[in-house]
């Protein structure tokens, strides 16, 4: 169980915090709201006691004998501020110490993740923007807000990034001073990371197709965390099961052919291709116009299939500037050194930088939240990782900067 201090500014959307402070609580989290003066005119002291099970407080004064104006950073493992707004943002930047929250924001030894939440103009002011860079330098992980519907008819980037983004960012950093450093040194800023997630259908009909079982989550949790360490992320999404991450561009795809066409038009900006999506390696000869009917007379449906493109090989092969691109091979193993086996050949025939291995035999992996992967390279094994997807999703990030181009 982590102790997590989750600060809550006095923005509008405070009101979603509620929903981020009962994921953290459902998964076993000790969790400490401290919400600021002005976020309690959004939402009152009883629900964030009834919610997290913690007596709460706005200031250094309450309850003094405890000390809690620096017992509560000094014990924390995490501390995550949601939203925070300009003007906690602004106060934090400057070392101010005028609440409990801000307080225990510079007595802080854990890793610090940001969430801001305010409107577009605010966010995009220089002061905000320098604000923000200031906290960044410092170590603080400060994501950036999604864009959408604000308060009133406004619309643009300041809205605060979906409680579930906030959660599965938050869970890359408990434990991990690694990642922290990476997100918050925006190691990735300038470059286009471009990952494919989910499954193609290969129709036969209008209404019946040839899948796969991949949700998704695994390409997707890669989007985030590139998104996160400051890249510019676009997703080609081929029937993904969950929400695309904030602040990530969206291409949507059904078919193999379809997934080619996006690659190949992206890859001419990508710095980095991550090819996580579960793509069909064959489809059917030909399309039916309408519904194929069963009849009494037939006993069964012979399909023909032919093979389709190659993507990540072909993406290998004609690789418009230098560029990292990573492969995954979901393989049926019996042993480590059987899938070792089966990577090191397909990643010979594909071509690319780096494979991505894991071992689905037994229906693992699909679906599931956890995943565990071995990263290779034609001579090596450069990194290994078990865990959420969303802390492995840093580590294969880490491996392929580690044979970026500078």
């Amino acid at each position: 169980m982590s102790r997590i201090v989750l600060g809550v500014a006095g923005g509008i959307a405070a009101y979603k915090a509620c929903e981020l402070l009962r994921r953290f609580t459902e998964a076993g989290h000790d969790v400490t709201v401290v919400p600021t003066a002005a976020a309690l005119n959004f939402v009152g002291l009883t629900t964030w006691q009834a919610l997290s099970g913690n007596p709460v407080h706005t200031e250094v004064f309450d309850d003094s004998h405890e000390v809690r104006h620096v017992k509560l950073g000094q014990t924390a493992d995490l501390v995550v501020v949601a939203p925070a707004t300009a003007d906690l943002l602004a106060r934090a930047a400057t070392g101010r110490a005028d609440d409990l929250l801000t307080n225990t924001l510079l007595t802080a030894h854990c890793p610090v993740l940001m969430a801001p939440a305010m409107h577009t103009e605010m966010w995009l002011h220089p002061a905000t923007q320098a604000n923000a860079a200031t906290l960044r330098e410092r170590g603080v992980v400060v994501m950036n807000p999604a864009s959408g519907r604000l308060t009133g008819a406004d619309t643009g980037p300041g809205r605060l990034p979906e409680a579930s983004d906030i959660h599965q960012v938050a869970l890359s950093l408990l434990g991990h001073t690694d990642t922290a450093a990476s997100a918050a040194g925006q190691d990735l800023a300038g470059r286009h990371v471009v990952v494919s997630a989910g499954g193609t259908r290969e129709h036969l009909d209008p209404v019946r197709f040839l899948g796969n079982a991949s949700s998704g989550l695994m390409g997707l949790s890669i989007a985030r965390a590139a998104a996160l360490r400051g890249a510019r992320v676009t997703v080609v999404a081929a029937h993904v099961e969950h929400p695309v991450p904030s602040g990530c561009e969206v291409r949507q795809v059904t078919s193999t052919g379809d997934l080619a066409d996006a690659m190949t038009e992206l890859s001419p900006s990508a710095d980095v291709i991550v090819m996580a999506v579960a793509a069909a390696d064959f489809t059917p000869a030909s399309r039916a116009e309408g519904k194929i009917k069963k009849t009494s007379e037939s006993s069964g449906l012979n399909v023909d299939l032919v093979q389709t493109t190659d993507v990540l090989k072909t993406l290998a092969h004609n690789r418009p500037r230098p560029q990292v691109i990573v492969g995954f091979a979901a393989e049926t193993a019996v042993d480590d050194e059987d899938l070792l086996r089966l990577g090191r050949a397909k990643l010979d025939r594909k071509g690319c930088d780096l494979l991505v291995l894991n071992n689905v035999s037994g229906g693992k992996v699909f679906g599931a939240d956890d995943n565990s992967i071995k990263v290779i390279s034609p001579d090596a094994v450069v990194a290994e990782a078990e865990g959420s997807k969303t802390v492995v999703a840093h580590r294969i990030l880490d491996a392929a900067l580690a044979v970026s181009p500078r």
